[in-house]
């Protein structure tokens, strides 16, 4: 058992998310960094899917009540036990009665602490997610609050402290963020000086950023090819009768700031959508902190399948380093 002395700013349960459900405005949710998420629960035995914390910005004051094998990937937030730091992408021992503390991030907004044998709580919907817009799965389907005591499930790993992710698998965090962009189904919406200020501009992460969408500020608003708008469709230039969003997708309402759809966003709407950060990229934005600089890149499909088959690369990588 683990119990929250301090919740930190938004601290959830997540794993890998619940895939299948969408089509029925239920999100994947599950871990905004999938990598970091998957690292941490390999360094300390875990299958990558299992359930850890996900710690944003700030992290939790964590009591255990056990003895237990802990890791700590993603955001550099140090980790300190009782105080004494603790390795960064590196399997350690905590004691029943050690409090594990976090200092605040130097890079990175989100890190994940995962523990041998998960986070045992309730599967819903084949996940133990946390999504808090629907009050579904995680830990009572909300954030952690303070007092709250959490399950750990038992560790069958082989694992041991001291067990650490190789310099050529830790993520680089930090600085201005490269995002690939497949052009959208609405891309053709905009006029032509839009679509190239939209890609030669930078852009910066607004302090609104969550899990359910990052918005984008800073660059030049973004103008729409003149039309009489159909049935269905708001009056406002960016409006388009209702569509699917897939996650990623970036719409702009009003053409005023870009917002990037991640893990926990509605399943559709009236925006028009002007491209699709590709999925290999996503946990590059959950690592964003506001006011963070970003600048989006045009890429083709073929190009996005390519980076796609490199990211499962990689993490197939941490399979064959950390068999559980």
């Amino acid at each position: 058992m683990i119990k929250v002395l301090k919740p930190g700013l938004a601290t959830s349960v997540q794993d890998l998310g619940r895939e299948g459900y969408y089509h029925l405005g239920i999100p994947p949710s599950g871990a905004l960094d999938q990598y970091a998420l998957s690292a941490a629960n390999q360094l300390v035995g875990n299958p990558a899917g299992l359930a850890a914390l996900e710690c944003t910005l700030l992290g939790p004051e964590l009591e255990f009540q056990q003895d237990a094998l802990v890791a700590v990937s993603g955001a550099h937030m140090t980790a300190r036990i009782d105080g004494v730091e603790m390795h960064h992408d590196t399997a350690f021992t905590v004691k029943a009665g050690q409090v594990l503390r976090f200092d605040f991030p130097k890079a990175g907004a989100r890190t994940y602490v995962a523990v041998a044998g998960g986070i045992d709580v309730p599967v819903v919907l084949g996940s133990r997610s946390t999504y808090a817009l629907g009050a579904l799965g995680g830990f009572q389907g909300r954030r952690l609050i303070a007092g709250d005591e959490l399950p750990v499930g038992i560790a069958r790993g082989k694992s041991r402290a001291g067990a650490s992710l190789p310099m050529a698998l830790r993520q680089s965090l930090g600085g201005e963020i490269t995002l690939r962009v497949v052009p959208g189904l609405y891309y053709h919406r905009l006029t032509e000086s839009a679509a190239k200020s939209f890609f030669a501009e930078p852009w910066t992460v607004g302090s609104e950023a969550d899990r359910i969408g990052y918005r984008f500020k800073g660059g030049s608003a973004l103008s729409f090819q003149p039309r009489e708008q159909p049935f269905g469709a708001g009056s406002d230039p960016s409006n388009i009768v209702d569509s699917c969003y897939p996650i990623g997708s970036i719409q702009v309402p009003a053409g005023l700031e870009p917002i990037v759809l991640h893990r926990d966003a509605v399943s559709g709407g009236g925006y028009a959508m002007i491209g699709t950060v590709i999925s290999a990229d996503l946990d590059l934005i959950g690592q964003m902190q506001p006011n963070q600089k970003a600048r989006f890149v045009a890429v083709t499909l073929e190009e996005a399948l390519e980076a796609r088959r490199s990211y499962k690369k990689k993490l197939s990588c941490l399979s064959k380093l950390f068999p559980s």
